[in-house]
């Protein structure tokens, strides 16, 4: 007789933080099965794979995974150095797959999660029913998995937050959908590097990705003339706007917002400050203006990169009772750690399977799902999560209530203090995350902030890794 305990758990998302929790689930004896959208492993990895990451080796693999790939010969890259997203998944994730074998299945798209023969609204027996996993693979049939437990390790990447500052799609946005992007371009493939050479390209948002998007149109410049980035925020410039420098513990991190910095200051990048995106509209010789919630009205540019962020993907969650936070979308107790409108980027407080469960026991939001839309998610913070989720599958509450997560300090987020606040962080200059008054300015040739050297200063993960 089959009894829930006997079914596998269902891991959603074959990239770090769900292969991590897969090797953490062999290693405790229990079978995964991995249910993975992409034809490989690591797909959304892959699709920034030409993006160095701003953590090292060091930071971004899994204890538990490395004890899986020891006995194949896997050797751990130099811990030292910057792996590239194409060298994370191709020198770690898909030979950690690899050798989860059979219990990975590609092509499978998760379509829904409920309890068997319960939808949302009963609660008979509720939690005593495997939970059904519905999905449908590469030829478009649907299949359903039964499992003990569900570990959601999707993330983010295929929701992007629009350049709508209300949160929706700004007006003329989805029109204009073949001149803007919501990823950094690779300017290495010949074919996206004519898209924007000589152009004239706006980048929205304020964080890693937007750094290395600036860095990189500025390395495009210096080639091609006429090559220039309007960089369009939201907020005001602080001393703060370009991250931690050289006292951010993430050294390459810090290097990308000088790099960003450099990119105003040697004049291939414009700052629009204050400006909060309302429309999108196409010109008469084909260009786009965009409009901001305040009437201004920029010089039409010709290229749009939108990099404000992501959102978790709930739709396949409908019949599931998750306990989410109504801001950040991320699990209730963990809200308040990582809430950007309160909380200091520099620091998380450690959080393992009690600030990620639901009032839905045995489902868990893990990795860059489980913090919403909040920013400055890193690798290490997902594998330290799985760590303790699965020693509560196991039973081990001992192990899985002891989590121990130290983090860089002085990074990149998405603002706190008050968000209007023209006084909020002045005082000294900022902390992390200063949003001084919004303004109109144009940053000049001429300061003296040193910069990294070239084959680092365009480091930096659009995941944050």
């Amino acid at each position: 007789m089959t009894t829930t305990a006997d079914l596998p758990v269902v891991v959603i998302g074959a990239g770090p933080a769900g292969l991590a929790a897969a090797a953490h689930l062999v290693e405790r004896g229990i079978e995964p099965l991995v249910l993975e959208a992409g034809s490989a492993a690591a797909a959304a990895v892959r699709d920034w794979s030409h993006v160095r990451l701003f953590s090292t080796w060091g930071e971004v693999t899994d204890p538990a995974a490395e004890k899986l790939l020891a006995p194949t010969g896997w050797t751990k890259p130099d811990a030292a150095t910057y792996p590239s997203g194409g060298d994370w998944a191709e020198q770690y994730l898909q030979p950690l797959a690899d050798v989860l074998g059979d219990r990975v299945r590609y092509t499978a798209t998760v379509t829904g999660i409920s309890r068997t023969g319960r939808d949302r609204i009963v609660d008979a027996d509720r939690e005593t029913q495997p939970f059904a996993v519905h999905f449908t693979t590469a030829d478009g049939s649907e299949e359903r998995a039964l499992a003990r437990a569900v570990i959601d390790a999707s993330g983010t990447w295929t929701t992007p937050s629009p350049a709508g500052a209300s949160g929706l799609p700004a007006l003329g946005e989805k029109t204009a959908a073949d001149r803007i992007t919501y990823r950094v371009p690779d300017l290495k493939n010949p074919a996206v590097r004519d898209r924007y050479a000589g152009k004239r390209t706006a980048v929205i948002g304020s964080g890693a990705s937007a750094f290395t998007a600036l860095a990189t149109l500025a390395d495009l410049a210096k080639d091609e003339p006429g090559t220039h980035a309007v960089w369009i925020l939201r907020r005001g410039i602080s001393g703060s706007t370009f991250g931690g420098g050289t006292a951010d513990q993430l050294p390459a991190r810090g290097a990308l917002g000088l790099a960003a910095k450099a990119a105003v200051d040697n004049g291939h990048a414009d700052a629009v400050t204050g400006f909060r995106t309302e429309s999108i509209q196409r010109t008469d010789d084909d260009r786009l203006t965009l409009t901001g919630e305040d009437g201004r009205r920029l010089d039409p540019v010709d290229e749009v990169i939108v990099l404000t962020g992501f959102r978790p993907d709930l739709s396949f969650l409908s019949e599931i009772r998750l306990g989410l936070d109504e801001r950040l979308q991320a699990p209730t107790e963990l809200a308040p750690l990582i809430d950007p409108n309160q909380h200091s980027c520099g620091t998380v407080y450690p959080h393992g399977h009690r600030e990620l469960s639901h009032p839905e026991p045995g489902i868990y939001l893990v990795g860059m799902k489980s913090y919403g839309r909040a920013p400055t998610f890193l690798a290490r913070t997902g594998y330290e999560q799985v760590r303790s989720i699965v020693a509560a599958i196991a039973g081990d509450l001992a192990s899985a209530d002891k989590v121990e997560l130290t983090l860089p300090e002085t990074g990149v987020c998405g603002g706190s203090g008050i968000f209007d606040d023209p006084a909020a962080g002045q005082a000294d200059g900022g902390g992390c995350c200063a949003t001084p008054a919004p303004s109109l300015v144009q940053i000049g040739v001429g300061t003296s902030l040193p910069v990294a050297a070239a084959d680092e200063s365009t480091s930096g993960g659009c995941c944050g890794a």
